[in-house]
């Protein structure tokens, strides 16, 4: 029983609460509110009932800063939401937006290319180093639950966000259509850092979710410099960083920023760290299934 629900939570959540997003849009945005509240509680129960590492359940003095970060990364989202009809009016081309499209096929447009722009700019932020210093501050996470996918620097989440909507914005995205997409990415981001013990099977191809993102949350270096999509695989695989392999099983211990393992943990701190002195230490060594 336990393989079958493995098996079929991850596609179970993914599809069944952006679908719940598609029909209930139609009624009003404010829904998808109290639906991503539903979602984290589902993520929450999941992770307990089936969980991938039990530690990583346990609050390590983190709890309150990752509903800080996340509250106030939310509260730039909706800022933006709010701002989308003046930006929409101001930079977009008439008529270039399929409004014409089903809601559903519009919203998975909007994905693709949200999601081309996101993970460049992630790719980027592994490369340039002042992105790398803003970007830092989601890599310090030591556990990976649902919660903590939200957990990023603002100023990294406007760069990220800016460069997902950009093009959307250049189009004419409707606003139903740039909530939904909010929407999915936070779904998506639930399920990326999840502390369920999911099973993809051949959907690890496909979809950037927790098995195949925990890769990129190692803290050995340049070994964790794969794996950067937000929703699919498909730009790993364009880029030739994606990687997956059943050698070789995150554990306790094996996240984080090799080279900062005193990385500050406080909130104030954490926003404060990438306009400070950085002191790095020798990174440790990767362990012998991951040298590829």
């Amino acid at each position: 029983m336990k393989l079958i629900v493995a098996g079929l939570y991850a596609p179970l959540f993914w599809g069944g609460f952006i679908g719940a997003g598609l029909w209930l849009v139609g009624e009003s945005t404010l829904w998808l509110l109290p639906l991503f509240l539903a979602a984290l509680a589902v993520a929450f129960a999941a992770e307990w009932a089936l969980p991938y590492e039990a530690c990583w359940n346990l609050s390590a003095g983190d709890r309150r800063r990752d509903i800080l970060h996340s509250l106030v990364n939310e509260a730039l989202n909706a800022v933006g939401l709010l701002a989308l009809p003046g930006l929409v009016a101001l930079l977009s081309s008439d008529g270039a937006w399929p409004r014409g499209w089903p809601l559903w096929l519009q919203l998975a447009l909007a994905m693709f290319i949200a999601d081309a722009g996101i993970s460049l700019m992630h790719y980027a932020s592994h490369r340039v180093r002042w992105l790398w210093r803003l970007h830092a501050v989601h890599h310090s996470v030591q556990r990976l639950y649902c919660f903590n996918g939200l957990m990023k620097h603002p100023l990294h989440q406007l760069l990220e966000a800016s460069t997902g909507l950009l093009p959307l914005l250049m189009l004419g995205i409707p606003s139903d259509v740039a909530a939904l997409l909010a929407f999915a990415i936070a779904i998506q981001l639930l399920l990326q850092h999840s502390n369920v013990d999911m099973q993809l099977g051949y959907l690890r191809w496909v979809f950037a979710w927790a098995p195949v993102h925990r890769f990129h949350h190692m803290k050995y270096g340049r070994a964790g410099d794969v794996n950067f999509a937000l929703f699919f695989n498909l730009w790993d695989w364009l880029l030739g960083t994606g990687f997956y392999t059943t050698d070789y099983k995150i554990r306790q211990g094996d996240l984080g920023i090799g080279s900062r393992p005193d990385f500050p943990r406080d909130y104030m701190a954490q926003l404060l760290d990438p306009f400070g002195p950085e002191s790095l230490s020798k990174e440790p060594a990767v362990p012998e299934p991951l040298r590829h």
